[in-house]
């Protein structure tokens, strides 16, 4: 089993790239951070993790500029996404970000990717959220074909552009794992349709992942599909915990650090790695 942490770095939060120096050295596998460009003042969708949103949701430093400060202080330290709101992005840019981050890092970037939960927040970016999944699917599979492709093309219903040439290509082959995030009705078919591993949010209402892991597995199997890796976000870093998911055949296993200075984050940090050695 693999261990991560993730935080949502902000301008008030330890440096990014102190914590990935620590994270490092500690010897976590990977870091991860999550994306929001903005929440609107209207919050009129519920947050679904609680009843009031925390302050970091709209301080987030960018994933991509702040994974990419990470990654020069760093030398084997994966740097991943949790999730990317892909949604909300341009499929050509981000496909370059991806592919930049990848090739900058010698190939440690993990692509984690979802379609949000703020309808108001991606209005803003001209998504309609009742084609939201459409839409990431196509993205995604407009992403793969510029990875992939010297000269790329893709029509779809919501993506569409003709040849181009894009580079730098990503150095893990084909391209950089895309882990689809969520729990939701239809999440394990978006796992089998395009995604390369699955990474649901540890306590959060639903159906249970123990449950879903062994459908996910089953469904793999009828689609011909090989192993699909599971990653869990949010772990407590308790040792029961970790072991639990052991036996359930997770691969990865991501601790919470809060939004806070080195002097609350950093002694969280070792709790976790604490967690990883008791479990190892």
């Amino acid at each position: 089993m693999q261990f991560g942490v993730f935080i949502f770095a902000t301008e008030y939060t330890i440096s990014i790239t102190d914590l990935a120096r620590a994270a490092e050295d500690l010897g976590f596998e990977s870091l991860w951070v999550p994306e929001h460009t903005h929440i609107p003042t209207s919050r009129r969708t519920p947050w679904p993790g609680g009843a009031e949103l925390p302050r970091e949701y709209s301080h987030t430093l960018d994933p991509f500029l702040a994974l990419t400060a990470a990654a020069a202080v760093t030398t084997h330290l994966k740097l991943g996404t949790g999730v990317c709101l892909i949604i909300e992005r341009d499929p050509i840019t981000t496909a370059k970000e991806v592919a930049t981050l990848d090739h900058l890092s010698g190939g440690r970037f993990l692509f984690g990717v979802g379609g949000g939960w703020n309808l108001e927040e991606m209005a803003n970016h001209d998504t309609q959220p009742e084609q939201r999944w459409r839409l990431m699917r196509e993205r995604i599979e407009a992403m793969r074909e510029i990875w992939t492709h010297d000269e790329a093309e893709y029509h779809g219903e919501l993506v569409q552009f003709d040849r181009i040439w894009s580079w730098p290509k990503p150095v893990q082959q084909p391209h950089p794992p895309v882990l689809v995030g969520g729990n939701g009705p239809h999440t394990l078919r978006r796992v089998i349709d395009y995604g390369d591993g699955w990474m649901p949010i540890a306590g959060r209402r639903g159906p249970p992942i123990e449950e879903r892991w062994v459908e996910l597995r089953e469904m793999a199997a009828a689609a011909g599909r090989g192993s699909i890796p599971l990653t869990v976000f949010g772990v407590q870093p308790d040792p029961r915990l970790v072991d639990h998911w052991l036996g359930v055949g997770a691969e990865r296993v991501l601790f919470g650090l809060p939004a806070a200075a080195s002097d609350v984050v950093l002694p969280r940090l070792q709790a976790c790695a604490d967690a990883m050695k008791a479990a190892a």
